[in-house]
């Protein structure tokens, strides 16, 4: 992988973690989510009004996305909800890569090198060591589970989802930018159904903390996709996983959880994970 790929992919590491931090710190984080996800589509319009439309064999990979999106964003608000970000993050983040690295090899033939698989199996065992410690320090119980479980179960389907449809879209940031429009129409809808008065007033007092997160998330995505269309999908899902590092320093200065000495070293198995895929 080469330096300028990998940049990228650290950079979107740290944003994402920026956004789930915001996330995990919000008092309503159901309807910070649809804030998020809204605000991305918002700061995603004027660019798509300049932007080519993705190439038509990408539109049913991004319709796929947009759905499976519309229930990983639904799941992250409960993760949430129910867990600490620095156990449900890097569970949730922990599982993927290896699912995704083995969905990729079976539906693309996208085999990475020795030094690759290395990669992707200190960085999984590291972020799920981060995650084990709250089983050790008896922060684990069955809704902590289950939502980071499932949400990472739809992070292997969109990654390997969106990683062929930026390949084929042409354009990766405008794929990128409807990709969050069609996200945040059915979010907005439905939670206009639910409770419209109540979602509408919660939108228009933290619209700024919202700008913010929409960013983060949008440009993170951005990112990552990019990276895909020059690396190895499986590379990048894992690389980009090195945001539980990011998400574990802001855990620890910015919402005062604690990490173990346990945590640290899950860090610098990530970090050596990171390390054997930029050799690969």
């Amino acid at each position: 992988m080469s330096d300028q790929v990998m940049a990228a992919v650290l950079l979107g590491a740290l944003l994402h973690a920026t956004w789930n931090a915001l996330l995990r710190s919000s008092s309503d984080r159901t309807r910070d989510v649809v804030l998020v996800v809204a605000a991305a589509a918002l700061l995603s319009l004027p660019a798509l009004a300049f932007l080519p439309l993705p190439a038509q064999p990408s539109w049913p990979w991004l319709a796929a996305s947009g759905a499976i999106h519309v229930v990983y964003f639904l799941l992250v608000a409960h993760a949430y909800r129910h867990a600490e970000l620095s156990f449900a993050y890097p569970l949730m983040r922990g599982l993927a890569p290896a699912g995704t690295a083995a969905l990729a090899a079976l539906l693309l033939a996208e085999w990475p090198p020795a030094a690759g698989w290395l990669g992707v199996a200190l960085i999984c065992g590291g972020v799920l060591l981060m995650a084990g410690d709250s089983w050790r320090s008896g922060g684990l119980h069955g809704r902590a589970l289950l939502f980071p479980l499932a949400t990472a179960g739809t992070i292997v389907i969109y990654t390997v989802i969106d990683g062929q449809g930026a390949r084929l879209a042409g354009n990766v940031f405008a794929y990128n930018g409807w990709l969050f429009v069609l996200v945040a129409l059915p979010l907005l809808l439905l939670f206009i159904a639910r409770d419209g008065r109540a979602t509408a007033t919660y939108l228009c007092r933290h619209w700024p903390r919202g700008l913010l997160g929409g960013f983060c998330t949008l440009a993170s995505y951005g990112l990552a996709l990019w990276a895909m269309t020059q690396a190895p999908i499986a590379l990048v899902a894992a690389l980009r996983e090195t945001s539980v590092v990011f998400g574990a320093l802001i855990a620890a200065v910015w919402l005062g959880e604690r990490v173990a000495r346990l945590r640290w070293i899950a860090i610098g198995l990530v970090c050596a994970g990171a390390m054997a895929i930029r050799l690969a």
